[in-house]
């Protein structure tokens, strides 16, 4: 894959560029202890460059989800119902065995979250989960309310597969790579060594960041993965505009502006709107309990009665 030679092109000059300092009797721990996690990462590249993956037949990895949640509208109760979101979905992962670990998180104040990127793997996670992109929205009294008026906010969540390297080819010169010392949690390991990642893609002007990883190889392929799945999101909404328009509401699943579900505290309520359903166990559901509504939406997605 070129563009793992590109980053093991990149790891060689850091290594040459730090060589100098092991006669600086002050850095030479430091650049040692640095340039061998640097040829650690090398080793790991070439070994990943040469490593089978699974992939269905349209190029998506059916057992890997990447799950974006941004707080949108209402402020700080925005933020956390995102963080609301975040663990209800980590809590449903952990319900059906699956691996949930994020990539990225950018915090407000009060527990709030601004974005927050998590990957999930487990069997059929993308099948389970891609009806869950749209737009979420609140209804309730938030903690800082001191006149118990209800207020409603909104947070998005996006929902994309993997995808295989061979199915979105990404040319190494349209993107622009840089490490960073990660800002999160990790230790001093994480924070003193330039582990975080974050990549520019020209063409586009995507950017993407993964930092909560120890090692920068690990934090560059999550990367990697991440930009190929968003210009895969790109890719299929430009095939989504070429279509009638029943066909095209069913691929704009994606579509981040669709106010798809409602969790109504005061009522106790959870309503789809795509589906006009409603369940009266919000609590739970929160808690990670979405088999039903997830099964609801599979069932009539599979039955053709419902556009998504």
């Amino acid at each position: 894959m070129d563009y793992l030679k590109q980053q093991i092109n990149q790891i060689n000059q850091r290594i040459s560029e730090i060589k100098p300092l092991l006669a600086d009797p002050e850095m030479a721990q430091l650049a040692q202890q640095e340039i061998a996690d640097l040829e650690s990462q090398k080793h790991q590249l070439e070994q990943t460059s040469q490593a089978p993956q699974t992939i269905s037949q349209d190029g998506l990895n059916p057992n890997v989800t990447i799950l974006e949640m941004r707080s949108a509208t209402g402020g700080d109760e925005a933020g956390l119902f995102a963080s609301d979101l975040l663990r209800m979905y980590t809590r449903f992962a952990q319900t059906k065995g699956w691996k949930a670990e994020e990539l990225d998180r950018s915090e407000g104040k009060l527990g709030q979250i601004k974005e927050v990127v998590l990957k999930i793997v487990g069997k059929d996670s993308y099948e389970s989960l891609k009806n869950e992109s749209g737009v979420h929205r609140v209804q309730r009294v938030p903690v800082t309310e001191s006149s118990g008026r209800i207020h409603t906010s909104t947070a998005t969540v996006a929902v994309l597969p993997q995808v295989s390297a061979s199915d979105i080819i990404v040319n190494p010169q349209d993107v622009e790579f840089e490490a960073f010392r990660s800002g999160g949690a990790g230790g001093q390991n994480v924070n003193k060594v330039s582990t975080a990642v974050r990549l520019k893609h020209l063409p586009t002007g995507i950017v993407v960041t993964c930092q909560t990883e120890r090692s920068q190889l690990q934090n560059r392929e999550n990367a990697m993965n991440l930009l190929r799945s968003k210009l895969w999101e790109i890719q299929e909404q430009a095939k989504a505009n070429k279509l009638d328009s029943q066909r095209a509401a069913q691929i704009g699943a994606g579509e981040r502006a669709e106010k798809i579900r409602t969790y109504n505290f005061p009522q106790n309520r959870v309503t789809d709107h795509r589906i006009n359903k409603s369940w009266h166990n919000l609590e739970k559901i929160l808690d990670g309990d979405l088999d039903e509504i997830i099964n609801a939406l599979s069932n009539l997605t599979l039955e053709g009665t419902v556009q998504l």
